[in-house]
């Protein structure tokens, strides 16, 4: 079977971890991958969020408001090729971040096995995987990941994610 992570991730000033050259979703991601074979596609912003932790919420909270669909630098075309996709990102107010929702609203979800994950600090999946049985019309969305993203790169987080995987 095909697998696909579409996610997104965000560097910089991290809630309980600090700076960080590489957001926690795509370690997360990386770890898919190296266990499924998966590709994977970020939902890169055309405007990134601010560096400074409060600001991104801030700005987080504002798409949320506004339902936004952030523009991307790429976006992918169809899904057709994949059996399962792993759909994830932070989670920011309850919710991934609304550039997935950018990509999401493109693609044709019929069939598909859809695998949520997400990092956070304290909010688990938040309601991730109920907004994407709405999002991904006709795809089969199964129990999720949530990983504290001060623990992704942990042996420990790394071997949840090979289990959820298996």
């Amino acid at each position: 079977m095909k697998s696909l992570v579409i996610y997104f991730s965000r560097p910089g000033d991290n809630w309980a971890v600090g700076y960080i050259e590489k957001g926690n979703t795509e370690v997360i991601a990386e770890y898919i991958g190296e266990y499924t074979g998966a590709d994977l596609f970020k939902c890169d912003p055309k405007k990134p969020y601010s560096e400074d932790y409060t600001k991104c919420t801030q700005e987080a909270m504002a798409y949320k408001k506004r339902d936004a669909r952030p523009e991307l630098k790429s976006y992918l075309d169809d899904v057709s090729d994949y059996d399962v996709i792993y759909i994830g990102g932070p989670i920011y107010w309850g919710e991934l971040p609304y550039e997935v929702y950018t990509e999401l609203d493109r693609l044709d979800f019929s069939g598909k096995i859809v695998k949520p994950f997400a990092t956070h600090e304290g909010s688990g999946l938040g309601s991730v995987e109920s907004v994407l049985k709405r999002k991904c019309v006709g795809a089969t969305v199964k129990r999720g990941l949530a990983i504290q993203g001060s623990s992704v790169r942990s042996s420990f987080a790394k071997s949840q994610v090979k289990a959820w995987v298996e």
